[in-house]
């Protein structure tokens, strides 16, 4: 058996690496990797596919950098070439970005079946592009694989039994929590950074919180208040980085580093007390390290943590109130629920694709 694994930025990577070491193990299933380039990373070099223990690209097709329709023509007519010559048996695709629906739309022409990875999610927020990529991508393929019963709950209420009669629908647990138990024993201390015994580690970098500049001026005096008690690691996104530099934001008690690699990001996510952030994936790896979690958006895919109170939304205008609510709970016995499974989801995934 071949099958075909699209990607585009590294977190994905890091989701396929999983994957790709189960399928290593197996007898009688190769893989072929293709990185579309959406997101071109200069640190993606040959230390980080060795440290991160992750196959390298068999295709590179250097898209990226273009409006969604461009760039989403484009892979999808790359890819196609790529599936016409490679000819696997299965493609698969993670998550929700113009790589994931690019990937789908060029083999559902195909006929080549799909194996989504991360199926199910939805914000219900219809202007987010991911939205439209996660949906589509699911309408068209032969395997969903979701990480939680929500995600399962998700494709039902829209008809799924309906208008998917040939395809499974399959409950696998969180790939990122194989990944997390697998790197966390990689992890690195970040080097050169002074660090205080009890650190908040936080990220910064959607779009509806850094380019509205009232909502950034209160993000950030609200963490630069709380820095005050207590510290506040910020690897800054370059693209946030240059927001900040042109405006006059005081920063000045917050620790503010460069991007970290993966597996320094792995050591501070389990070294903190707790994670402030608007990325969709370290609200989950905040959960699998034992960290309550304040995400500073107006809704997340992962609600099973909010309704658990593991994870905590809050408006730009009431972090500090979330902060200091946050900081007087208990969290221990709420971290011992097992939502994302139990870190054997690249198993049950590889089993399901060779009909096992």
């Amino acid at each position: 058996m071949k099958v075909l694994t699209v990607v585009g930025a590294r977190p994905q990577f890091v989701k396929a690496g999983t994957i790709s070491r189960e399928i290593k193990s197996r007898n009688g299933i190769d893989e072929i990797i293709v990185h579309t380039g959406q997101h071109y990373d200069a640190n993606m070099s040959d230390v980080f596919f060795e440290e991160m223990q992750i196959p390298k690209p068999n295709y590179f097709l250097g898209v990226g950098a273009k409006s969604h329709g461009e760039m989403t023509g484009q892979m999808i007519e790359k890819i196609e070439a790529v599936l016409v010559k490679e000819k696997p048996d299965f493609l698969i695709v993670y998550g929700d970005t113009n790589s994931t629906l690019a990937g789908a739309v060029a083999a559902s022409k195909l006929h080549i079946k799909i194996a989504h990875i991360e199926a199910g999610l939805r914000s219900f927020n219809s202007k987010m592009p991911e939205e439209t990529n996660r949906i589509i991508t699911d309408r068209i393929s032969s395997y969903l694989f979701c990480p939680t019963q929500t995600a399962i709950d998700n494709l039902k209420n829209e008809g799924f039994n309906h208008w998917k009669t040939n395809s499974k629908l399959i409950l696998s647990g969180d790939v990122m929590q194989d990944g997390a138990l697998f790197y966390s024993k990689l992890a690195e201390k970040p080097k050169h950074i002074a660090l205080e015994r009890m650190f908040i580690l936080c990220t910064i970098h959607r779009a509806e919180n850094t380019d509205d500049p009232k909502r950034l001026t209160a993000i950030i005096a609200a963490l630069n208040f709380i820095a005050q008690k207590q510290q506040i690691i910020l690897p800054l996104h370059p693209r946030t980085k240059k927001i900040l530099d042109a405006g006059a934001y005081d920063i000045s008690n917050i620790t503010i580093i460069e991007p970290v690699g993966y597996l320094n990001m792995v050591w501070l996510i389990d070294n903190c007390s707790m994670v402030m952030t608007d990325s969709g994936g370290l609200q989950k790896e905040a959960y699998f390290f034992a960290k309550p979690c304040i995400t500073i958006r107006d809704e997340t895919e992962w609600v099973e943590l909010v309704e658990n109170n593991v994870n905590f939304l809050t408006d730009c205008e009431s972090i500090i109130n979330t902060y200091e609510k946050v900081s007087k709970i208990e969290m221990s016995e709420k971290f011992k629920t097992r939502l994302y499974g139990d870190g054997n989801a690249a198993s049950i995934i590889v089993d399901n694709l060779m009909g096992i």
